[in-house]
C-alpha cells in the first residue's frame, strides 16, 4: 500500500543520496562560474574541469552513495561500478540512472552476501568477496550499459520534450501549484533532490545555468508569508515569526514556515501565487542558477548566480516574496481571531489532518522512557538542515543548565541503535519508529522553538 509516509520514505532515500554529496556539486558549481569562457574569470585550462565532473564524478559520487546505504561500504563499490555502465551508455549526465544502479548495485551485493554467509571456507573470503563484485559488478555494468541506461534516456527525451513544452508555453509557474502544497508536507526534499535537481544539472551543462534550480528552492515565497505573520499576524505567531524570517531567508531551513501555513491552511494560496510570479519573473528575466543551491537561502541563491544574472535572481525572489506577502497579508487581516500558543501548537492537528493520520501525542504512550539518557538524537528527512539546527538548540540549552548529554542529528532512516532519546517532528514519526522502535521518542513540531526542550532540560536537571 502507497502512504505518504512511504512517499516521504522514498523521497528521503532519494535524498540521502543527493545531500551528502551537495559539497561536490557546489564545487563544480563554482568551477563553472568562475572558469567557463562566460564566467567571472574565464580560464580555458581550468574550466576543462567542468564536463568530467559533471558526466563522471557526480553520477559516480551518488551511486556510490546510494550503494553504501544498502550495503556499506561494499555496496557502494558496486553501486559505483553500475553507475560506470549508464554513464558510458549515455550522453547526458546520468543522475537519474545514478540514483537506480547505486542501490541496486548495492542490493545485489547485501543478497549475495546474505546467501554466502556460512559458506565460505576457510582462507578464501579474500578472493570471493573481491571476485563477487568483479563478477557482479560486471555483469551489472554491462547490463547498465546495453539495456538500462537506453530505457533511461528514452524516459528522460519523453520528460525533457514536456518540461520544454512547459517553458514554451510560459507555463512553467503553474509547477507551483503543485510544488507549495508538497512541500508543507514535507516532501520538499524529495521534490528538489529528485525532481529539479537532475533536470537542472542536465540544463546546466547545455546552457550554463538552469532554472529547475529556482522553481522549487527560493526563499522569497517563504518569506513573504512570514513577514505578513509579523507585520499583521496575532499573538504567538506574530512573536516567533522574526526569528523564522531570519532562519528561513539566510539560513536557508524552509521547514521553518511550514506550521504558519498548516495552522492557517488557506495560507497555501499565498504560497502558490508567491511561487507562481517568482518563477514567471525568473523565465522574464532569463534566470538560472549555475548550480543546485543548499540550503535555499539567498546566499546560495546569490552564490549559485553565473556573471551578469543577479539582477532576474533578485527580481524573482523580490517579486515572489512581494506577492506572497500581498497575499498574506490580506488572509490574515480578513481573520480576527488571535493565535494564541494552544492554536500554533494545533497545527499539528492540522498537518495530521492533511495527512489522513491520527494526531501523534508529544511522547509516544507506548514507548518505554529510558531511565538513563546518554545519546539524545535529532531526526530529520535528510538528517542535515532542521534536525542540526534543533540539536545546537536543545545543546545550548542543556550546556547553560549545565547537563552532560551527547546530541547528534541524523537522517530518520540512519537513527543509532545505541539512541536513547529520539527527537523529531511529527510528520517524520512513523518513519522513525521504523529504523528505532526500541527508543523513546518525543515529538515536535517546530525545531527551533518546540516548549518539549525546556520540559526535557528539567527532567535531566534532576
Amino acid at each position: 500500500m502507497i502512504t505518504r509516509a512511504n512517499i516521504q520514505a522514498f523521497g528521503g532515500f532519494l535524498t540521502g543520496m543527493v545531500l551528502p554529496n551537495i559539497g561536490a556539486f557546489i564545487a563544480w558549481g563554482l568551477i563553472t562560474a568562475l572558469f567557463i569562457p562566460t564566467g567571472w574569470a574565464p580560464n580555458a585550462d581550468i574550466a576543462k574541469l567542468v564536463g568530467p565532473m559533471i558526466v563522471y564524478l557526480l553520477p559516480m559520487l551518488i551511486g556510490y552513495t546510494g550503494g553504501k546505504a544498502i550495503a556499506g561500504t561494499r555496496g557502494g563499490v558496486m553501486g559505483t561500478i553500475a553507475t560506470m555502465g549508464v554513464i558510458v551508455g549515455s550522453s547526458i549526465p546520468m543522475f537519474i540512472g545514478a540514483m537506480i544502479l547505486g542501490p541496486l548495485g548495492g542490493y545485489v551485493i547485501k543478497k549475495f552476501d546474505e546467501k554466502m554467509e556460512g559458506k565460505i571456507p576457510a582462507g578464501f573470503e579474500m578472493i570471493v568477496n573481491n571476485f563477487s563484485i568483479g563478477i557482479l559488478g560486471m555483469i551489472l555494468a554491462v547490463a547498465a550499459y546495453k539495456t538500462i541506461g537506453p530505457a533511461i534516456l528514452a524516459v528522460n527525451e519523453v520528460v525533457r520534450v514536456g518540461i520544454e513544452a512547459l517553458v514554451q508555453a510560459n507555463l512553467l509557474p503553474l509547477l507551483s501549484i503543485f510544488n507549495e502544497p508538497a512541500k508543507v508536507l514535507f516532501l520538499n526534499n524529495a521534490i528538489d533532490q529528485g525532481i529539479y535537481a537532475p533536470l537542472g544539472v542536465q540544463a546546466a551543462l547545455e546552457q550554463g545555468k538552469s532554472i529547475f534550480f529556482m522553481v522549487a528552492s527560493s526563499p522569497g515565497p517563504g518569506l513573504g508569508l512570514l513577514l505578513a505573520y509579523w507585520m499583521f499576524g496575532k499573538g504567538v505567531s506574530k512573536e516567533s515569526a522574526p526569528t523564522a524570517i531570519i532562519i528561513h531567508f539566510f539560513g536557508g531551513i524552509h521547514e521553518l514556515y511550514f506550521p504558519y501555513v498548516l495552522m492557517k491552511p488557506k495560507m497555501i494560496v499565498a504560497m502558490i501565487l508567491g511561487g507562481m510570479s517568482g518563477i514567471l519573473t525568473f523565465q522574464a528575466f532569463g534566470a538560472g542558477l549555475v548550480a543546485f543551491p543548499s540550503p535555499g537561502s539567498i546566499i546560495s541563491f546569490l552564490a549559485m548566480t553565473p556573471k551578469g544574472g543577479y539582477l532576474a535572481t533578485l527580481a524573482g525572489v523580490a517579486v515572489g516574496t512581494a506577492v506572497s506577502f500581498v497575499v498574506s497579508s490580506f488572509l490574515l487581516k480578513l481573520d480576527t481571531q488571535e493565535v494564541t500558543e494552544e492554536d500554533f501548537a494545533s497545527s499539528k492537528d492540522l498537518m495530521q489532518q492533511l495527512k489522513g493520520k491520527k494526531t501523534a501525542t508529544s511522547v509516544t504512550a507506548t514507548q518505554t522512557v529510558a531511565k538513563d539518557i546518554n545519546l539524545i538524537v535529532f531526526a530529520c528527512d535528510a538528517g542535515m538542515g532542521s534536525s542540526a539546527m534543533g540539536a545546537s538548540v536543545l545543546q545550548e540549552k542543556l550546556k547553560k543548565s549545565g547537563v552532560d548529554v551527547k546530541v547528534m542529528n541524523t537522517s530518520v532512516e540512519k537513527i543509532p541503535q545505541d539512541a536513547d532519546l529520539v527527537i523529531c517532528h511529527e510528520s517524520l514519526l512513523e518513519r522513525a519508529k521504523r529504523a528505532a522502535a526500541h527508543v523513546e521518542f518525543i515529538t515536535i513540531k517546530n525545531y527551533v522553538a518546540a516548549p518539549q526542550y525546556d520540559d526535557l532540560v528539567k527532567r535531566l536537571s534532576h
